[in-house]
């Protein structure tokens, strides 16, 4: 398992694309300053902190109702064979809330909350970039 980054998740997404962009001086990926979705890396290290428009992963979910009081953060865990790993995890305890599905195709996710309610997204790359 790695690590793949820590997701805000976020209502004014441009705000928050200058503040990580701007004025923490964090590297975009793709330069999506309009969203709905961007990465941005340190100098250092390979996890980074990506912002997600709040209500994208309410539809992912169909749980959130209320965006602006809704979840404002998912950890990102990278796994190989997700289909397995959620079988196993479900078998120690974990509830499964939505997946494995597809989710781009480069890649299919699954969902669960902590005890405490945080999302963890775990993810499986099905095409790695060259």
């Amino acid at each position: 398992m790695e690590l793949a980054q820590v997701r805000l998740l976020v209502t004014d997404f441009s705000a928050c694309y200058r503040f990580y962009g701007e004025v923490l001086g964090l590297k975009p990926q793709s330069g999506a300053a309009d969203g709905p979705y961007e990465k941005f890396s340190p100098a250092v290290g390979s996890a980074g902190i990506a912002l997600q428009d709040r209500s994208v992963m309410a539809e992912v979910l169909d749980e959130l109702g209320d965006t602006a009081a809704g979840h404002r953060s998912l950890v990102v865990l990278r796994v190989d064979g997700l289909d397995a790993y959620c079988e196993e995890i479900t078998m120690r305890g974990a509830t499964v809330l939505h997946g494995p599905v597809l989710m781009t195709d480069r890649m299919r996710v699954a969902h669960l909350k902590d005890p405490e309610g945080n999302l963890v997204e775990l993810q499986e790359w099905l095409l790695l970039r060259g």
